[in-house]
């Protein structure tokens, strides 16, 4: 046992003093320097390789190859917006499209609406040599008003009817004044509200004269036959009243509707409305057609004629009057000619004008023929005819 114990301690000693072997490098040898630039095994795998030549310059080559393609895309992106402008549309010759005429338009406007009873059904009737027509307006109704070219003669020749013509001459649709005042707008009493006050019997009699009288000279020249006309007629015996003002309202500048009051008699629809409610309120077995403005030109600053639907006199161009005034009968369920896309438009106005805004003879003649055309709509498309009972 103590042999053994001395055994162990004296090898361990033996295994603490041991030395190992060290390798002595100097540093200042040449060998070190070669030593360090071999490479070695187990450093390879954690080092990167070492770079290919001529990396560096493949690189600077694809950052310029880059900047070329997007410069030749910018350029054929530019080049093909120059092209396009250059070739844009497809030129045509006007000649050739117009060489069988300005074509007309095949979407209207119009309404056409028979009359109906208290129960709201529609009634037909046959509007013939037996019918009477009163007519409101300015100038198409009213010039040359005597002669057989007359438009409301030329309906009078084409429906075999009686046609009491009580359009004025100068007059607008629209009134200036909310009330009568005819001191100071006396010729708001030719305005299609107030001519329809003085035709149901309401009292406007010195205010009517007195207008006249403040206008003098400037009054319009069948001012007192209209006057007379009015006073003197039984409204019961008339069948169709037709309206038609033409494109003054809108060269005046007149304003056009309210939102708030569809009444407002110096609305250009308003007016139209107030006095077609009074109609019906107090006539309701009347039928009435209104027979929008045609086509007129608008005057620029340099007095040429322009395009109505470009040149605006305080409100808006010609056609939204026209749109604005088929909604106001739609809404009152009455009779509504479309003229301005329908008979009269801007393609073919020189033939049917005598200047910007009156109607020479044919245009007339075609205004004409599209009134006939509604009076008559529902016998010549085959709509049952009523008798005067079921009024």
């Amino acid at each position: 046992m103590k042999d053994k114990n001395t055994s162990h301690s004296s090898s361990r000693k033996e295994h603490i003093h041991e030395i190992p072997d060290l390798d002595i490098i100097d540093l200042e040898s040449d060998e070190l320097d070669s030593s360090f630039d071999a490479p070695q095994k187990e450093d390879a795998l954690l080092s990167p390789s070492p770079k290919k030549a001529g990396g560096t310059k493949k690189g600077i080559l694809s950052r310029i190859n880059i900047h070329i393609v997007l410069l030749a895309v910018a350029v054929l992106f530019i080049v093909g917006i120059v092209y396009k402008v250059k070739t844009w549309g497809v030129f045509v010759d006007l000649e050739e499209i117009f060489k069988d005429g300005p074509g007309e338009y095949d979407d209207t406007f119009d309404v056409i609406l028979p009359l109906t009873n208290a129960a709201g059904q529609p009634v037909y009737l046959d509007y013939g040599e037996d019918t009477s027509i009163l007519m409101f307006g300015n100038a198409p109704f009213a010039d040359d008003r005597d002669s057989e070219d007359n438009l409301a003669n030329m309906i009078q020749e084409m429906t075999g009817g009686t046609v009491y013509n009580c359009s004025v001459s100068g007059s607008y649709l629209a009134a200036l004044s909310p009330s009568l005042k005819p001191e100071e707008y006396p010729m708001d009493i030719f305005n299609f509200y107030w001519l329809c006050v003085l035709a149901i019997g309401e009292n406007m009699d010195d205010s009517y004269r007195r207008g006249v009288e403040v206008l003098g000279d400037n009054a319009p020249p069948e001012a007192m036959e209209v006057y007379h006309t009015l006073k003197n007629l039984d409204m019961n015996t008339i069948d169709v009243i037709t309206i038609m003002y033409d494109a003054s309202d809108y060269l005046a500048g007149h304003e056009m509707y309210s939102d708030q009051n569809a009444t407002d008699i110096v609305q250009f629809t308003g007016n139209l409305e107030a006095g077609i409610e009074l109609i019906q309120q107090n006539y309701p077995d009347i039928r009435i057609i209104v027979l929008s403005p045609t086509y007129a030109y608008g005057i620029n600053e340099e007095g040429e004629y322009v395009s109505s639907d470009i040149q605006r006199y305080g409100w808006d161009v010609l056609s939204t009057y026209v749109i604005k005034q088929y909604a106001s009968c739609a809404s009152r369920s009455v009779t509504f000619v479309d003229n301005l896309y329908g008979t009269i438009n801007e393609d073919n106005a020189d033939d049917y004008l005598v200047d910007h805004l009156h109607l020479n003879v044919a245009g007339r003649k075609k205004v004409a023929e599209r009134f006939v055309y509604a009076l008559n709509y529902f016998q010549d498309s085959g709509a049952t005819s009523s008798t005067e009972e079921s009024r």
